[in-house]
């Protein structure tokens, strides 16, 4: 309650008045959503009671009370209807229903029109013959139940109440920053001789506060494309599987070329969104310890193709540099964006410096090992240097540039729990450097290859676990096409009903990371070990921020080929299992 009260205390009239803006119309909107929904239920309710005193006339005009009776109870067959009555010309009751539990209905004839009453809806219309009133029909229905209501108005309600407590606090937020600021001012106004001081300590709270936006502003970002890229990757998924079903299956020559061009495309775009992930902090790294001077030392000859003939090359690599623990791949193609946009950057020439050295942690910080790529190109304006880690930013001409090489750079460095830092100025070159903070892992030495053979599928049973419907039939065509007896699962709660029939004979397990319910793709993985101990398991993401280690299961990034999703069931396959017999 105190935090509130001090909330409220510093929070400034325009933001008092911008939350009762938002009250008045969150009201509006109930009162107007209110009268639409009772001047709809009316309109429905009237047209239910004119068909009813349509159908009563006859009885009416024959004075058959029994034939209205059974009219009147055939409305027992819908629940909303609570009771209903039928009234001859004197407005006597002439036939009646009631709903078990329900009020009856007035022994007398409503008047015609309609009325509320708590949460009922009455409507009555005369029954008309040849142009007379020979009686009329009232019928009686529940108006809207409170779970109804409820569920209506919570998600508005739910809504508006975050909306205020946003508005809330980013008033009080700005209220306090503003007096911090107004405080600074007036000492600096008051105290000539800590004057210098002063500004100081304000231009470094505006330099904090703008990197603070600018991160908010990129996590952001992040977030949405995230997102994005998962669902786009689940469609390029479909679409890569369908073109290879296609491709197996047409046997005219002239197709083939269309074919690869459209899975050329996918790869294209499978790239893209590879990139997208990489900014958003969300692809699937596999980090190990690295020996940062062995790899830039080995890219020599990469950068050396990677660059013209009119730049020179430098490697500053000291010696001694420890050991960080990252994704090899994904920090030699870190490197290799800052080397093309370095190139880029020197239409006319120059020189491109690769350097790398220790940073011991000051204070008890963390060690990092620095590495910067600079050149000696056009540099960037201040502006331009603010959004260069922004995804498909670019300054250079449509066709040149997708403007995600540097977002990799920045989503890798992150998800590396390392910074990068960005140095340059128009004529004056361009130095980026990734801090990467030490690690006490010893490095590895580097492992042989197996060879794989071609999966021998045939007579193998694979449960497949996806929740796209789309990806899920395109995966499991495919599989069948290989050899595969597949069974499909939505989710992990029906894959771990027919894991735990032990009368089921299952090979291997084939499912997606990210899937709704209580249980993701690791979760199940895990679960399935313990059911079938020894159980070969394969996952595949198109999104994931955190693919645990389990021993013996591989990680199929989306999209992927039908061979490789082949190879590598082949691979979880080799270690043993027999295929499924007859009946299993």
């Amino acid at each position: 309650m105190t935090d509130l009260a001090g909330l409220w205390r510093h929070t400034p009239r325009l933001t008092v008045l911008a939350m009762a803006v938002l009250l008045i119309a969150g009201g509006l909107m109930a009162v107007a959503s209110e009268t639409a929904f009772r001047e709809e239920k009316v309109g429905d309710v009237e047209v239910q009671t004119r068909i009813l005193a349509a159908t009563v006339t006859a009885a009416l005009s024959f004075n058959d009370r029994t034939t209205a009776g059974e009219y009147l109870t055939a409305l027992s067959a819908s629940p909303e209807f609570e009771a209903a009555g039928v009234y001859d010309g004197g407005g006597d009751l002439f036939a009646a229903y009631t709903a078990p539990g329900m009020k009856p209905v007035l022994p007398m004839a409503e008047p015609p029109g309609h009325h509320f009453d708590d949460d009922t809806l009455t409507v009555s219309v005369p029954v008309m013959q040849d142009g007379h009133r020979i009686g009329s029909v009232s019928l009686r229905t529940e108006l809207e139940s409170f779970a109804r209501r409820a569920e209506r108005y919570v998600g508005m309600a739910l809504l508006l109440a975050m909306t205020l407590l946003i508005v809330l606090v980013l008033g009080a937020a700005q209220a306090a920053l503003a007096r911090a600021n107004r405080d600074l001012a007036e000492r600096a106004r008051d105290l000539s001789s800590a004057n210098q001081a002063l500004n100081a300590e304000i231009a470094e709270r505006e330099k904090v506060e703008a990197a603070l936006r600018q991160s908010q502003k990129m996590e952001a970002m992040g977030q949405l494309t995230g997102g994005i890229a998962h669902d786009f990757n689940n469609l390029l998924q479909a679409l890569s599987s369908c073109l290879q079903l296609v491709g197996r299956r047409a046997k005219q020559p002239s197709i083939q070329p269309l074919l690869e061009t459209g899975q050329q495309a996918i790869d294209r775009g499978a790239k893209l969104v590879q990139q997208l992930m990489a900014f958003a902090r969300h692809q699937t790294l596999r980090p190990e310890a690295m020996d940062v001077r062995d790899r830039l030392l080995g890219m020599a000859d990469l950068l050396t193709r990677a660059i013209r003939a009119d730049i020179t090359l430098e490697t500053d690599v000291e010696p001694g540099l420890w050991p960080v623990e990252v994704d090899p791949t994904q920090f030699e193609l870190a490197i290799l964006n800052l080397t093309v946009n370095a190139r880029d950057a020197m239409p006319d020439g120059g020189r491109l410096r690769v350097a790398a050295r220790n940073r011991p942690g000051e204070g008890g910080g963390t060690d990092l090992v620095q590495v910067t790529v600079s050149d000696t190109g056009t540099g960037m304006e201040e502006e331009v240097m603010a959004r260069v880690f922004e995804p498909f930013f670019t300054t250079k001409e449509v066709g040149k540039g997708s403007g995600l090489g540097l977002a990799q750079v920045y989503g890798f460095t992150r998800q590396s729990s390392g910074r990068v830092e960005i140095d340059s100025a128009p004529g004056r070159g361009t130095a980026v450097s990734l801090f990467l903070p030490r690690t006490a892992k010893p490095v590895a030495a580097p492992a042989l290859e197996r060879a794989q053979g071609t999966a021998r599928a045939s007579g193998r049973r694979l449960l497949l676990v996806e929740d796209d419907p789309i990806v899920g039939s395109m995966v499991a065509a495919a599989l069948d096409e290989i050899g595969y007896a597949v069974l499909r699962a939505a989710n992990a709660e029906e894959a771990l009903g027919l894991l735990s029939d032990s009368d089921l004979h299952i090979d291997i397990l084939f499912s997606d990371v990210v899937m709704p319910g209580a249980m993701n793709g690791i979760d199940l993985a895990h679960t399935a070990r313990r059911l079938r101990p020894g159980l070969p398991v394969v996952l595949t993401t198109g999104y994931s921020e955190d693919i645990a280690r389990i021993e013996g299961v591989r990680v199929l990034p989306k999209p992927y080929r039908v061979g490789a999703l082949a190879e590598l069931l082949d691979t979880a396959l080799a270690a043993g299992g027999a295929p499924v017999q007859p009946g299993a």
